[in-house]
């Protein structure tokens, strides 16, 4: 999927940290409807800047399983702030702005959190132990009605011990985290999950530290669904912002639009206004051509660079990015479900470097497939991993063989249902060059992508797909992805997390866990080449390509800077200038 926003994730699953799940050729979620040329016009002497994203905001609050995704995180990096966030390189960049921490004991690991003592929500309330003590109570495992993407980060901790309006906060770990460094700490403003609620945020600590469940189910009610946009934007009251922007407002449809926010402490936004506008793929480029948007960044593609290229005016940049495409087997129902060898024979018709060659190398031409799933082609170790995981099994198309094991396993015509978001003609093209393959070998191959493939109660979160294609956009870290292949307590939308097939296996449990709590690369890389062989052994999922990336803006913007994370573009929106 996709997520964005700091954490360590795989814009997908993991508290502080996940994979992001993305739509534009990466893993979000549904496309939106095209903008209005007149929609969200500057007033005259306004600083906006405005930027495009193919998919509309759905939720305030991006930390569900539901809603952990790119087009909500791209809209709330300078909204909803952390201790840290994602550095130009796609590393952990400290907030010292938000609070200081420093590392005060290895064993066991404790951490010692200094805020801001101006550091204020944008209704003025406090930032702290309450916030602390909100993200402890989702992230932990411990409070089960309150919906959060992943509990392996904060599980690892003990509870803070603060009192309302502590500003020092030291957290102790049970067990060793290799990314403590990228720990979430602030997520949502506990004071409105507290009076939602119906606790003052005294009481809503004490419940916390108490455990009373019955006390605080209104407000995990509140926390889980409360900030759903639903068509139109949440009371304004409810969406108090601890970055240098706030949401405004809300066209649906059309846009959203962030405005500097005024009682932020630090260094203040430079523009007045950022625009986010919900514009299709294919409409991008003409767009910022029109000036209708100043920052894009589409799916890249040969055709795409090239118009980009030929338009005066524009900056354009490319570069690698932790951002793949992927196949994932449903493994809760459907034909894969108990059948290795039929999924076997899939994975021996999926055309992998075909779909390499005709889609990804026009552009990048030393693209080769992805051959492990949680190392990105450009970081240490990726080539050592792809030798030890056994990937060459399926790196040629083997039709008689695919015919075989499908005679073997007693099967005629499998009907597969690929599912996807759409439009995304990439991905359109993926299916059509699997489909010219795989219908060869004895498979029946429909192409099921839809609009709503990612929304709450589409496709992929109830399972209603044999094969999942999308994409997973992450970053350096290493706690963002185990979430994604870990056991789910059970396979419904809001318990499986980024693993949205559902995949089991008890030694790459085992190995995860081993995985979160190491901190020594070498060891880190063995760990990884592991899960890798295992994934391949079990076919969880197939990878198939590395997403090249690809960022187009006026030179009339300054400070425009890439990221190669799931952060985006967005991750320094504060720092946008009209020129």
């Amino acid at each position: 999927m996709s997520f964005a926003h700091r954490g360590v994730r795989f814009l997908a699953v993991a508290t502080g940290a996940a994979i992001l799940l993305t739509a534009c050729g990466g893993t979000e979620k549904p496309a939106a409807n095209s903008t209005s040329p007149a929609a969200e016009a500057p007033a005259a002497g306004d600083q906006t800047v405005t930027h495009a994203f193919e998919q509309e905001i759905s939720s305030y609050n991006g930390f569900t399983p539901e809603e952990y995704s790119s087009k909500n995180h791209i809209v709330v990096n300078r909204v909803l702030q952390d201790v840290w966030y994602y550095s130009p390189e796609g590393g952990v960049g400290r907030n010292e702005e938000m609070a200081t921490y420093e590392k005060v004991s290895d064993d066991p690991l404790t951490v010692k959190y200094t805020f801001n003592p101006k550091a204020v929500w944008s209704d003025g309330a406090d930032i702290g132990c309450v916030d602390v003590m909100l993200t402890y109570a989702t992230g932990s495992g411990k409070f089960p009605d309150f919906s959060y993407i992943n509990t392996d980060q904060w599980g690892r901790a003990e509870m803070p011990d603060c009192k309302v309006g502590d500003k020092e906060i030291t957290l102790k770990y049970k067990s060793p985290f290799a990314d403590w460094e990228a720990l979430e700490m602030i997520t949502m403003p506990a004071h409105i999950v507290a009076e939602q609620g119906g606790l003052t945020v005294e009481e809503f600590v004490d419940a916390v530290k108490a455990g009373d469940q019955a006390k605080l189910k209104k407000a995990a009610e509140f926390y889980s669904k409360g900030w759903l946009f639903n068509g139109a934007l949440p009371d304004k009251k409810l969406l108090p912002s601890s970055g240098q922007y706030v949401i405004d407002s809300f066209a649906p449809g059309q846009s959203v639009t962030l405005v500097r926010n005024d009682k932020y402490w630090g260094e203040p936004a430079k523009a007045d206004k950022v625009v986010i506008r919900f514009i299709p793929q294919d409409e991008q480029v003409q767009a910022l051509q029109n000036g209708e948007t100043n920052i894009i960044e589409p799916q890249a593609n040969p055709d795409v660079l090239a118009q980009l290229q030929g338009l005066d005016g524009i900056q354009v940049k490319t570069g690698e990015q932790f951002l793949y495409d992927h196949l994932d087997f449903n493994f809760d129902k459907g034909p894969f479900k108990d059948d290795f060898k039929l999924r076997q024979a899939f994975a021996l018709c999926v055309p992998r470097q075909q779909i390499v060659d005709n889609l990804i190398k026009p552009q990048q031409p030393n693209a080769t497939t992805m051959d492990v799933r949680n190392l990105a082609p450009f970081q240490p170790g990726y080539a050592e991993a792809v030798a030890f995981s056994g990937a060459d099994k399926y790196k040629t198309v083997d039709i008689e063989g695919a015919k075989k094991l499908l005679a073997e396993a007693g099967k005629s015509k499998v009907k597969v249902r690929i599912g996807y978001n759409q439009p995304n003609p990439r991905r359109t093209q993926v299916v059509e060059l699997i489909k010219a393959s795989c219908d060869q070998a004895g498979f029946e191959i429909e192409d099921t992508g839809n609009e709503k493939f990612f929304n709450d109660g589409g496709d992929l979160a109830t399972g209603n797909f044999d094969v999942a294609l999308f994409g997973w956009s992450g970053s350096s870290l290493v706690s963002g992805w185990p979430s994604t292949y870990k056991t789910p307590s059970k396979c419904t939308p809001s318990a499986k997390g980024n693993n949205n097939g559902c995949y089991s296996n008890k030694e790459v449990d085992k190995l995860l866990d081993q995985l979160l709590g190491e901190t020594d690369s070498a060891k880190i890389l063995d760990l990884t080449k592991q899960v890798e062989k295992i994934l391949w052994d079990d076919l969880a999922t197939i990878p198939l390509y590395s997403q090249p990336q690809l960022t187009a803006w006026s030179d009339k913007v300054q400070n425009v800077v890439p990221n190669p994370s799931q952060a985006s573009v967005t991750w320094n929106m504060h720092q946008w200038a009209m020129q």
